[in-house]
């Protein structure tokens, strides 16, 4: 599993989080992260690899033996992406308690605000070799 690439654990029922997924895959043109949805076998064995709730509310990025956690985790998964997504780093100089409040009140809300996807997605044999699961 190690690489030296990122993976990014998400909410697999989560219809934001799919979103997300399919908007990182459309700009990370170096094929940088891979993915696995919390819920999976692999995503709970990377939670307890790093030692992190198995209830955890919050996508993960794991880059370079460091899980990223609320909002550090879109922060630092941006640094990867391909154009002008890199600047969203100065989100940084936000303090962590603001930036992670505002996160969790969405994350609290996403099945509200966006729904909870019934399937999954079909994906093409290029972008399914990018999941871990």
């Amino acid at each position: 599993m190690n690489d030296n690439r990122g993976i990014i654990l998400f909410d697999g029922q989560c219809n934001l989080c799919n979103h997300s997924v399919h908007f990182i895959l459309k700009r990370d043109h170096k094929q940088y992260f891979r993915f696995a949805s919390l819920q999976s076998e692999v995503g709970q064995s990377l939670l307890e690899l790093y030692q992190l709730p198995m209830t955890l509310n919050s996508v993960v990025f794991i880059n370079k033996g460091i899980a990223y956690i609320e909002s550090d985790a879109p922060i630092h998964i941006c640094q990867h992406l391909k154009g002008l997504w890199k600047l969203l780093y100065v989100a940084k100089i936000i303090p962590t308690p603001l930036r992670n409040y505002c996160y969790r009140v969405i994350a609290k809300k996403r099945y509200q605000w966006w729904g909870k996807s019934t399937s999954c997605m079909l994906p093409t044999p290029d972008i399914k070799k990018r999941f871990l699961s």
